[in-house]
């Protein structure tokens, strides 16, 4: 075994699994194609402070869990733990505002946590993200949860999507005053992380999967009751735009999100067979005023890609391949055979073993190549070449066209 292994959460993607992860990576960014999604390329180094601003100090990813370091000038520097915020940025920085109503971008990259590695998350993790920026039409809150749907039933996922209004600025401090009194009520029964949270970010107590803290808050106010009218008129129009296009959702009044700019809508894809949020995302309208831009309401969503890709199960074939077999001095030929495949769009291996045809063949099998093509002096002298089908055996012979 070699002395060097790599870090704990930091993984290797290979055989099987990239397949899965490449399946899923092309779905989802097919999808977002379709609903006329730009994509962007966003730095996987930001300045700490974006982050900071953008997730809020109180959240577990800022106090825990970021990769945050000083350069050689002393800044603080922080590898992305989500998108969203430098997504929030680039809009900014590019003035993507001023060139039209609304910008629809989607990212897609390596993101960095320091949390204990699970099933489908590590710490160095891949997302693919969509933003809105410049609607507060809850017809984009919709379209964006279509898209969940829509990627999850092409996967045969077992999934409820589930969703939450969290209010705004208008009504969400009076619901966390009634939430933080009636938390002081259960203190006892909170773990120890939920009393700290119970003050300084007291929704993030309803999102505990400490068994106690779940019993705990289930008689908790619920943020729906407490919603002003314009949250409340928008949430109700999500639904009815769910029903209409036949998405079945589950509210859950104790759903939210883990980072502070959240707004209004709140949704997870919560998968049956795996118990865990395969997507997630929501509003979020202050935020790029927050981070120095004009005031724009704004929507998305991000797909965790390696724990999406644990529920594929179909949809890996890869085109055949073939095996092309030089047996004698023929190699320069071999390669001109091979150059014509390809142009043909064959995915071909050329055998660099020096073997007998039996060994070849063997290599050919271990290779799983549906078909062998055998090149030998007879072939260069007819311009052709010989299929074989691995699997039945038959042989056949192909002449080169354009003749070579």
């Amino acid at each position: 075994m070699s002395e060097f292994q790599s870090l704990r959460g930091f993984h290797d993607l290979l055989g099987e699994e990239f397949k899965r992860f490449k399946y899923v990576s092309e779905l989802v960014r097919g999808k977002l194609k379709l609903y006329n999604f730009e994509e962007i390329v966003l730095p996987v180094v930001e300045y700490l402070e974006v982050f900071r601003r953008s997730i809020g100090e109180a959240t577990d990813i800022v106090q825990k869990e970021m990769f945050a370091f000083q350069d050689r000038k002393g800044r603080w520097l922080a590898l992305r733990p989500e998108g969203t915020a430098g997504a929030v940025r680039a809009y900014i920085q590019n003035r993507l505002y001023a060139l039209k109503p609304y910008t629809k971008l989607f990212y897609e990259g390596p993101m960095f946590r320091y949390e204990r590695p699970q099933a489908g998350r590590y710490r160095q993790f891949h997302q693919i993200g969509a933003e809105v920026f410049g609607s507060i039409d809850p017809l984009v809150d919709a379209e964006i949860i279509q898209i969940v749907y829509e990627i999850l039933s092409e996967l045969n996922a077992k999934v409820i999507i589930e969703i939450n209004s969290i209010g705004c600025k208008v009504c969400r401090p009076p619901y966390k005053e009634a939430l933080s009194t009636y938390l002081r009520t259960v203190a006892g029964h909170l773990c120890e992380v939920c009393i700290d949270r119970s003050d300084r970010n007291p929704l993030r107590v309803l999102d505990c999967k400490v068994p106690t803290c779940k019993e705990a808050v289930k008689e908790a106010p619920k943020m729906v009751d407490f919603l002003c009218n314009e949250c409340r008129e928008h949430y109700s129009k999500l639904k009815e735009y769910l029903t209409l296009l036949s998405i079945p959702y589950r509210e859950n009044p104790h759903l939210v999100r883990g980072l502070d700019y959240y707004t209004k809508t709140v949704f997870e894809a919560v998968s049956e067979e795996l118990d865990v949020a395969l997507i997630a995302g929501g509003r979020y309208d202050y935020l790029v005023e927050e981070m120095g831009g004009p005031p724009t309401p704004a929507v998305g969503f991000a797909v965790g890609v390696e724990r999406l890709s644990l529920l594929v199960r179909e949809g890996l074939t890869e085109d055949p391949l073939y095996m092309l077999i030089p047996f004698g001095d023929v190699m320069d030929y071999a390669l001109l055979v091979a150059k014509a495949l390809r142009s043909e769009g064959k995915r071909v291996e050329l055998s660099y073993k020096r073997a007998g045809l039996k060994k070849q063949l063997e290599l050919a099998n271990r290779l799983g190549a549906k078909y062998a093509v055998l090149v030998g002096e007879e072939e260069r002298a007819g311009n052709f070449y010989t299929l074989k089908d691995m699997e039945t055996g038959h042989q056949l012979k192909i002449e080169l066209s354009p003749a070579m």
